[in-house]
């Protein structure tokens, strides 16, 4: 009996009620869980504490931002043609696939290889510009300023894409393309600056800005030969277009920000390495309202009764070949150096449009957004690490109220029709612009940046002006301030505080110095000795002086030679 006996040290446990041994087995159990949840929640704290060190380092990279696009807006045309010739793939499908491949073709682009880009192109296949529109639905950071005014449907503004991202689009996708510039507090403020003056897209405004930076500074600008006010713009841009060059008198230019037809290859010889290239871009819809009144007297709008009238007779009314008519077709285009003269529905349309897009984020380091001027010099002072001082403005070069004719829906579509190309440009760069805000600035700075610039603004009209804002030229005191008129628009001026000091007349002067004064000033104290001699070149202006430097051009044999040599 004693060996059946169990041993003394497991006798307790047998001895033990059955209530008794339940509930230590459950406390066992509990405190194994509860050790197993608290592993779970500690793991589940650094996923998360990873997560956004990543995010937060992902932020800060935005000087590699990848050249990704999204369906909606970015390269559409590509994604399209990737589309057409995948049918049974899916946008879900094929994400990383087409991830890859927009890399690839970012890297051809900056590497200047265009002509292989294209060489899978279905040329059959063709996408509405009206379908774009429809991409991009309404939503918004900051309203532009002049979002109501006549001539602009409310309708057409384009704003923050944000909440233009259908539901299932990879945000992966979604980045801005455009040649990033890191901001950061120990930047340099730069002073080589490329500007592609655009027409109709307050480009006038902003080369005031540029020429109060470089005048208060002595930096030298690459100014038109022969005292004209372009750089012997409609041609494409060749060195010998600025004074200086064939001299060798220069030895460096700083600042280029006359109209020109953009020609990447001859700039960069003209301006340094480190220069910075930037342009500005307006809804094709409002630029071709301004543009037929500003040029009303070009061969293409001259027999025209309206707008619509050209529009729905343009097979008639425009002919390519025809000095001036540049003006009527794909205008944005052409002053990037494109041809402009391609149809919504050609064959090659969805590769032209494609290319130019390429091509514009390898040449430009930023894009900016007219309809958005104050975001867009808020923008331009961070990537130039300039101060809100240096972009203020005034408007230059503007209209009065009275010469803007509002549009019908129906024009905006023919007009969308009809400049596609520049409609294409258009939609991709609204949305890459967003994108640079969101990144280089944010939502809250820039807020903040506005308010100030607009602050500063109104603080100098009221000191600077004596009618507090633009007048009709009618009114305009100084013969010297008065701005030139041409077309049937009515071009707005400023008069002066007449009650301020000396040193605050200079900078307000500035500010409200009409393009052609303020470049013929500069001429004159750049090239002293130049502008004592005769003007050889014709002064006179035609009734649109951008076509009138064209046939200016023509005065001498010198600018004969300099065309020749262009073409």
């Amino acid at each position: 009996m004693e060996m059946l006996t169990p041993p003394r040290r497991w006798r307790w446990l047998r001895e033990l009620p059955l209530a008794s041994v339940t509930t230590g087995v459950r406390r066992t159990m509990w405190t194994r869980q509860h050790y197993l949840w608290i592993l779970l929640v500690l793991l589940l704290v650094c996923i998360a504490i990873q997560t956004f060190v990543a995010h937060q380092a992902s932020d800060k990279l935005t000087g590699h931002l990848r050249f990704t696009v999204s369906q909606q807006h970015l390269f559409p045309t590509l994604r399209n043609m990737w589309a057409g010739l995948h049918p049974k793939s899916s946008l879900s499908g094929n994400q990383d696939a087409w991830l890859l491949h927009t890399q690839s073709t970012a890297e051809l682009a900056k590497e200047g290889h265009a002509d292989s880009l294209w060489k899978h192109v279905d040329e059959s296949m063709n996408i509405s510009t009206s379908h774009q529109t429809r991409k991009v639905p309404p939503g918004k950071l900051l309203g532009p300023q002049n979002r109501n005014q006549p001539g602009y449907p409310d309708s057409l503004v384009l704003r923050h894409p944000a909440q233009a991202i259908s539901p299932g689009t990879d945000k992966r996708l979604v980045n801005a393309p455009t040649r990033n510039v890191p901001i950061n507090a120990t930047c340099s403020s730069k002073s080589h600056v490329v500007f592609l003056k655009t027409h109709k897209t307050a480009s006038s405004t902003i080369l005031n800005i540029l020429y109060r930076y470089g005048e208060s500074r002595n930096l030298t600008f690459a100014l038109p030969l022969n005292r004209h006010s372009q750089l012997f713009y409609p041609y494409p841009f060749a060195t010998h277009f600025v004074e200086g060059i064939a001299s060798r008198s220069v030895k460096e230019f700083h600042i280029i920000c006359n109209h020109m037809r953009f020609r990447k290859s001859e700039v960069a010889k003209v301006m340094p390495k480190d220069s910075f290239y930037f342009s500005i871009l307006r809804n094709p819809v409002a630029m071709m309202e301004s543009i037929f009144i500003y040029y009303k007297s070009i061969p293409a709008f001259h027999k025209a009764h309206s707008l619509d009238d050209f529009l729905d007779n343009n097979r008639v009314k425009y002919n390519a070949s025809v000095a001036g008519n540049h003006y009527a077709h794909n205008i944005l285009a052409f002053d990037f150096g494109f041809e402009n003269n391609i149809a919504e529905n050609a064959t090659d349309f969805e590769q032209s449009a494609s290319m130019a897009i390429a091509a514009i984020e390898r040449d430009f380091h930023l894009i900016l957004i007219s309809e958005y001027f104050d975001e867009s010099m808020v923008l331009l002072k961070h990537a130039l690490c300039w101060s809100l001082e240096d972009v203020v403005s005034f408007k230059l070069n503007s209209r009065s109220e009275r010469s803007r004719c509002s549009l019908l829906p129906s024009t905006a579509e023919k007009i969308k029709r009809w400049n596609s190309l520049d409609w294409r440009i258009y939609l991709h760069f609204n949305t890459t612009f967003w994108h640079k805000v969101d990144s280089l600035v944010g939502q809250e700075q820039m807020r903040k940046e506005m308010y100030e610039l607009r602050e500063l603004q109104g603080k100098l009209a009221r000191t600077c002006l004596r009618d507090g804002g633009a007048v009709d030229p009618s009114q305009v005191k100084d013969t010297s301030l008065k701005p030139f008129q041409y077309g049937a628009a009515v071009i707005q001026g400023y008069n002066l505080n007449p009650y301020i000091d000396k040193h605050t007349k200079t900078r307000c002067q500035r500010l409200i110095t009409p393009e052609l004064q303020y470049t013929e000033r500069l001429y004159t104290q750049q090239f002293p000795n130049l502008s004592a001699k005769p003007y050889v070149g014709s002064k006179k202006m035609a009734p649109h002086h951008h076509h009138s430097e064209r046939s200016g051009l023509k005065g001498t044999a010198l600018d004969r030679e300099a065309i020749r040599r262009s073409s």
